[in-house]
């Protein structure tokens, strides 16, 4: 039985916005099989939620290529940005030191297994795939991103990064209402108006508040575009 379309609208967007990347209909309709929703019924689903304009699209010719809102993702500052490329680089130092660690025990395993006796040696032997068990699944929570914090720090770390976040764009979007509200009648077009006065948007100095979208927490709230 197919699903209904308002179900498969919930579907679809909700994989636009989890991917977050440019996608056309057919891959849509290729990675949601597993739900029973035909190419035709994908396709109803997109142009719905584009026209409703929960998610963006552009044609390039007869093709549409369709793309999730980007306002309804959180972004840091430019300080916090580079506290999160600061604990990158420490998580790349701790994860080549758990390499040489995993070679060093690699390497005395053989040594082991030529010089002791079988007991010794099946011993030992377990011994050590037990500690390179547990380095290999340290160095599996690091490659997935796992950071290596509490739980308290990680969840003040976040929160301090989205209520920065909030603040922006609620700022933008007053300046936004203020600023359309005085150029609406203004005989001056507003870029006259806006060098006149000397200012500047987040773009004429380099920053862009969808920019930084994709480097907000997963476990953060998704906010649905309107």
């Amino acid at each position: 039985m197919a699903p209904k379309s308002d179900s498969a609208e919930g579907i679809v967007l909700n994989f636009v916005n989890e991917q977050n990347r440019p996608l056309n209909s057919q891959v849509v309709a290729d990675f949601l099989q597993k739900f029973n929703l035909k190419k035709t019924a994908v396709q109803k689903a997109l142009d719905s939620l584009a026209e409703s304009g929960k998610i963006t699209f552009k044609e390039y010719g007869k093709q549409k290529i369709y793309l999730a809102r980007q306002d309804q993702f959180q972004i840091p500052n430019t300080e916090e940005l580079n506290q999160m490329k600061e604990e990158n680089a420490r998580l790349q130092e701790m994860l080549e030191e758990q390499r040489k660690a995993n070679s060093q025990l690699e390497g005395e395993i053989k040594s082991l297994q030529s010089n002791l006796t079988l007991d010794e040696i099946q011993s030992n032997d377990a011994k050590l795939r037990k500690q390179v068990k547990e380095l290999e699944e340290r160095l599996t929570k690091l490659r997935e991103g796992v950071t290596l914090v509490s739980p308290e720090e990680r969840k003040l770390v976040e929160k301090t990064f989205s209520d920065a976040i909030s603040h922006w764009r609620k700022r933008k979007r007053m300046f936004k209402d203020v600023w359309d509200t005085i150029t609406e009648n203004s005989p001056k077009t507003p870029n006259e108006f806006k060098e006149e006065l000397g200012i500047e948007y987040d773009e004429d100095i380099g920053v862009s508040l969808q920019t930084y979208a994709t480097l907000v927490p997963h476990s953060n709230k998704r906010l649905r575009g309107k």
